[in-house]
């Protein structure tokens, strides 16, 4: 069985070829001339998009803070569903819920690695 920091270091390994290997892409992409063409119509549909947005936000400003205030309503609840799932969880007690179709959940948990220094 291998230890974790043996799989850990394969990751890391892993991340930096696939690193290096989409840096060689980009460098192949960039002396492609169609290609930069191209992308410069997006840039400038992509700007227009935004003209076009901000337009239509002007006329909805309303629903557009009901739209934020439901987002960070749905964020804190889902903070609260996960630390009351765990809290059952470790109790040892089963954790489900179910949708109004009658579909039933169950929580999934991970775990991340993050640098500490």
């Amino acid at each position: 069985m291998q230890n974790i920091q043996e799989i850990f270091d394969r990751v890391q390994k892993n991340k930096d070829e696939s690193k290096k290997i989409r840096g060689m892409y980009k460098d192949s992409l960039s002396t492609n001339g169609e290609y930069e063409e191209i992308g410069e119509k997006i840039k400038t549909l992509r700007e227009r998009k935004k003209q076009i947005e901000l337009a239509v936000r002007q006329g909805m400003e309303k629903e557009l803070m009901t739209l934020e205030d439901l987002k960070i309503d749905i964020a804190s609840d889902m903070e609260l569903l996960s630390d009351l799932a765990l809290s059952e969880l470790v109790k040892g007690e089963t954790v489900a819920v179910k949708d109004a179709a009658n579909n039933e959940y169950e929580p999934i948990f991970s775990v991340k690695f993050k640098k500490v220094s």
